[in-house]
């Protein structure tokens, strides 16, 4: 430890000790399945990873409907979580009496590191790397003052709305928002070059493939302190507290958010911006709410609650495997069938993210049977002990 740490002081705390909040690990495990319905039409459309800063996503019905729903809510949820998780983190070395941030400090940089091999060998669309950073930022906010923290939120917030607002605008006003479509030299990468052609693409390109977390920063920023807030006042608790909160975001958020974002959808690319990153994390909320209402009527859990519990335990394992495995199915460096079934309909994609879901819930599962954390949890605890 440096003389830097900051001795964070013992005192009560609303959550206590020890206890486990099941709604959390439920959330994390819809969150990271939730992904997988924006990421997959990612890895089975034209020019993969660079096909969709090209050109977006296919504008179909079915692929419509999972954008509305998913395209970046799913993400949103998951940062909200992250940033719970950091608050957790933070009351447990209060507890202790130990300073902080710490040995956290290690941890996201560790995270930073485990972010850019996912970057370089998996997926160029990772989340890690982005979310290492605005964790060392946090971090050091926990220190300050309440206050303080809901001061840098709401400005975060109205930072990021105006730089999407201004984009936005920019990309009308030029008309950005069409498709040119996918260089053909990108396309047979994908469909037909080799893995190391693959990773060079992404090392060469890196500034291009890595610009959607510097161009949220402000966005994540707001929604780790978002899920500060959201914790620290209750609203995951099993409480009638947490019940009354999680209604209200159920109310808020599905009733504003889900019009919202399909109107932004309607609009057409040029709103894609605001759709991915303005209106999304207001149906975020309301799918806490949602997922709340759900996990508290359910009296004995089933395969379906169960499998998701057991992603949302091991859901970095999960976010890259689940990754990993749509890599080797649709590349040409796998079995290829993005270009094999390129054009036979949007079904096989739906099939494809359900299929990846069964194998991630009944693995994770099976995997907790036997170990108390997932496999890449397991490596970070251990290489963070060392």
């Amino acid at each position: 430890m440096t003389h830097t740490d900051a001795r964070v002081p013992q005192t009560p705390q609303a959550t206590p000790a020890g206890r486990r909040l099941p709604l959390l690990d439920v959330l994390r495990g819809v969150a990271i399945l939730g992904t997988l319905m924006t990421n997959v039409w990612i890895f089975t459309g034209p020019g993969a990873e660079w096909g969709a800063l090209e050109s977006g996503m296919s504008t179909g019905p079915v692929e419509s409907t999972f954008g509305v729903l998913a395209n970046g809510k799913f993400l949103s949820l998951l940062t909200i979580l992250f940033g719970v998780g950091l608050a957790i983190q933070y009351d447990s070395a209060r507890r202790r009496g130990q300073p902080w941030p710490g040995r956290y400090r290690w941890r996201a940089l560790f995270l930073f590191a485990e972010g850019t091999v996912h970057f370089v060998l998996v997926f160029a669309w990772d989340v890690l790397m982005g979310y290492a950073v605005t964790a060392l930022l946090v971090a050091w906010l926990l220190t300050r003052s309440e206050r303080a923290q809901r001061r840098v939120m709401w400005w975060a917030a109205g930072i990021h709305l105006a730089v999407m607002c201004l984009l936005t605008a920019a990309l009308a006003a030029t008309g950005d928002g069409t498709d040119d479509g996918v260089p053909e030299d990108v396309v047979d990468l994908y469909a037909h070059g080799s893995y190391p052609a693959q990773i060079a693409f992404r090392l060469e390109n890196a500034l291009a493939l890595r610009m959607e977390p510097v161009l949220t920063f402000f966005l994540l920023l707001f929604l780790f302190l978002l899920g500060v807030r959201l914790f620290r006042a209750g609203a995951f608790g099993a409480d009638e507290t947490g019940r009354r909160l999680r209604s209200r975001l159920l109310a808020w958020g599905i009733g504003l958010g889900l019009p919202l974002n399909a109107a932004a959808a309607l609009a057409g690319p040029d709103l894609f911006l605001l759709a991915r990153y303005g209106t999304a994390p207001l149906l975020a909320l309301g799918y806490i709410g949602l997922v709340g209402a759900v996990v508290d009527r359910v009296r004995r859990p089933g395969p379906l609650m169960t499998g998701l519990t057991s992603v949302g335990r091991t859901a970095l394992s999960g976010y890259v495997l689940q990754n990993a495995l749509c890599v080797l199915i649709s590349y040409g460096i796998g079995l290829g069938l993005a270009e094999r079934l390129d054009g036979t309909g949007p079904w096989w994609v739906v099939a494809l993210w359900a299929t990846v879901c069964a194998v991630l819930m009944a693995g994770s599962t099976l995997w907790l049977r036997r170990f108390s954390t997932g496999p890449l949890e397991s490596v970070q605890k251990w290489a963070l002990r060392r």
